[in-house]
């Protein structure tokens, strides 16, 4: 018998893949992160068909990070869980790590990992939108098909892996509530499939290049992060909440503009007012597909293709490397 001389390491975070409701009938009503992620991972290795062939070369083994439902993250669990990927993917022996998740903040936890690591080893993130006892639990087997995709996919990238689906971090947003298949890249599209274990990656993906904004070492403690809010552009946008913040120790505003960024002339006076009082600015769209097209009737920074909340996370890592090189 062959030695399982390499590992793949899953961490759990709690989300919907671990959740349970009142009856195997209700998928909607649960409470999330309630099973552990051994459990979990025993539910994926349990599906009817046998690990594919592949996966004998590795050792599985798992690590409960957090316990909690996505929508309430936090910055203390995203620095313990780049602290955790860190450890294992450092080890000579760690071919990948793969992390379970909540479905509601899972694009910002992917993008955060994507600018804070630095190794050549994927990390894949998968989640579940029906709770583990669920007579139809979709988490098996998105965990499966990450799996797949972590033993047999090398170099740097950060991925999601659901519904037959391969998204990378820097593109995949959660567009629909309730449906399994509820993320999507855009006009890129995905990155690839995966279907009865065989991944298949589109040849006309092009993974975009690699930004780094800070070693993990480098993130100060969660109390310390700076306060950046996003605040919306739409009809009749007015001033008031922009100045209150600001007045109450925002450091930087992110603005889900309308259209290719535009911004709402009283909303604009609020912003230079703001940006006279050092707060950063940086304008994304709230479109959901497309990026913001820098022109000359934009004042502020623009986010190029990131959505508003992966344009927060840029922004908080942005101003915590500007003071640290200060």
């Amino acid at each position: 018998m062959q030695a399982k001389n390499q590992k793949i390491v899953v961490l759990g975070t709690g989300g919907t893949i671990a959740g349970e409701s009142k009856s195997a009938n209700e998928g909607l009503t649960y409470k999330a992160a309630q099973r552990g992620i051994s459990e979990i991972l025993r539910s994926a290795s349990d599906l009817n068909s046998q690990w594919p062939t592949f996966l004998d070369d590795f050792q599985l083994e798992s690590e409960q990070v957090a316990q909690l439902d996505s929508k309430d993250m936090d910055f203390g669990t995203w620095i313990h869980l780049a602290k955790r990927c860190e450890h294992w993917l450092d080890m000579v022996d760690v071919s990948a790590v793969v992390i379970t998740h909540g479905t509601d903040t899972l694009e910002e936890t992917a993008f955060f990992l994507s600018q804070v690591m630095t190794s050549n080893k994927p990390i894949v993130l998968t989640c579940a939108m029906r709770p583990a006892n669920f007579k139809d639990a979709d988490g098996p087997r998105n965990l499966r098909a990450a799996l797949c995709v972590a033993a047999t996919t090398k170099g740097r990238g950060t991925w999601l892996v659901a519904a037959g689906e391969i998204h990378h971090s820097q593109y995949v947003q959660k567009v629909h509530p309730t449906r399994l298949n509820a993320f999507d890249s855009g006009e890129i599209g995905m990155a690839g499939r995966i279907a009865n274990d065989q991944v298949q990656w589109h040849e006309t993906f092009v993974p975009p290049a690699f930004t780094h904004s800070m070693a993990v070492s480098q993130l100060p403690d969660a109390a310390s992060w700076p306060w950046v809010e996003i605040v919306m552009n739409h009809v009749n946008a007015l001033p008031l909440h922009i100045d209150a913040l600001v007045q109450a120790g925002v450091k930087g505003l992110v603005v889900a503009g309308t259209g290719n960024g535009s911004i709402h002339t009283k909303m604009k006076e609020s912003l230079f007012r703001a940006q006279q009082s050092h707060v950063e600015i940086r304008v994304s769209t709230r479109c959901n597909q497309g990026s913001v097209i820098p022109n000359e009737r934009h004042e502020f920074e623009t986010a190029g293709g990131l959505s508003p909340v992966k344009t927060r996370v840029a922004l908080l890592l942005d101003i915590m490397s500007q003071h640290q090189s200060h």
